[in-house]
């Protein structure tokens, strides 16, 4: 990994480990109220909530090549794409609460955040970010800038109508766009091998003329490697590619789910292959950081995560009239 900067090593750990650690408290947070009798609408968190422990890799290993110019489109599973984009932490946190202090006012909730600062946004329609990417990337070439536009998506959005409208589309006038799909092996509780027709996604670029890449068990290093060509092709003007990573879902679909369709083994193994601790590990063992570097670097984190919870908790709740603004008629 001597290919890998130091400051791009420590960037992707803190990264990572700030992701884990914002999903890790949401866990607790949002079954707050939801007990003992699961109640999707009660607590302080009320809808459905979609934690990405585990996939880290897939945004930093990207994100640690973008500038703030760039634009970043996620899905319903967001958070780790938008905390690797530098979305405002504190505002995040306080839309996903519903409070009047967050990116949307609190009218969008989690799967729903948007910060035009850093060219930011998501949704929870499948594949509904990629035509939006692909916008944003004719948009850079139009205005002769080097911008590039990447578009994350779960394994079984590469099946939906908009992948393949919008890769033929950014393959047919060149465009800088990148779509990372984020292959946890599930969509919701069907298994990729019962919904998928290639074995990986990273094949479906020849039918387009395109670059595709594979990462395979999870890998941040290898991650990093492909996303760094894959980005400086689309700034020369080479075109879209298509990365897909094989990571892993440590949680079920949504927050509550029963996970009965999972072998009880799928998760304990995974969870030994832990992408943070691999990175900790090597920045340890390559004389990079002490493990007190280590341990101030997380303290850090905590810190920054805490402090955005209790902004949330603490910001108001939207006055009911409030409901009437920001409308389209």
């Amino acid at each position: 990994m001597s290919d890998i900067s130091k400051d791009h090593l420590i960037w992707m750990y803190k990264k990572m480990k700030m992701s884990r650690y914002f999903e890790e408290k949401m866990e607790s947070a949002y079954m707050e109220g939801k007990q003992p009798v699961f109640n999707i609408g009660a607590g302080p968190v009320p809808g459905e909530m979609h934690l990405s422990n585990g996939q880290e890799p897939a945004a930093v290993g990207i994100c640690v090549h973008l500038k703030k110019e760039d634009t970043v489109t996620a899905p319903h599973r967001p958070h780790h794409n938008a905390i690797a984009k530098n979305v405002d932490l504190k505002k995040m946190t306080a839309e996903i609460y519903g409070k009047k202090t967050g990116l949307g006012k609190g009218k969008g909730g989690h799967m729903h955040l948007f910060d035009p600062e850093v060219k930011f946004s998501c949704g929870g329609i499948v594949a509904a970010g990629m035509p939006h990417a692909v916008g944003s990337a004719l948009a850079a070439k139009k205005l002769g800038q080097d911008w590039v536009a990447v578009a994350f998506i779960g394994e079984g959005a590469a099946n939906a109508g908009a992948f393949h409208e919008s890769l033929n589309l950014a393959a047919l006038w060149k465009l800088p766009f990148i779509v990372v799909i984020e292959d946890n092996s599930w969509g919701i509780s069907v298994p990729k091998k019962d919904s998928t027709c290639v074995p990986f996604n990273d094949v479906r670029a020849a039918a387009y003329g395109i670059k595709g890449y594979l990462v395979k068990d999870n890998d941040p290093f290898e991650m990093y490697r492909v996303s760094k060509e894959a980005v400086e092709r689309a700034r020369r003007g080479e075109g879209p590619s298509i990365i897909e990573i094989e990571t892993y879902r440590f949680l079920g679909h949504f927050q509550g789910d029963p996970e009965l369709y999972r072998d009880k083994e799928e998760v304990p193994t995974l969870r030994t292959k832990d992408p943070i601790d691999r990175v900790k590990k090597h920045l340890i063992d390559n004389d990079m950081a002490t493990e007190a570097d280590m341990g101030a670097i997380d303290a850090d984190i905590f810190k920054e995560v805490d402090e955005a919870y209790q902004f949330a908790i603490d910001s108001p709740l939207p006055e009911p009239e409030e409901a009437l603004e920001d409308m389209f008629v």
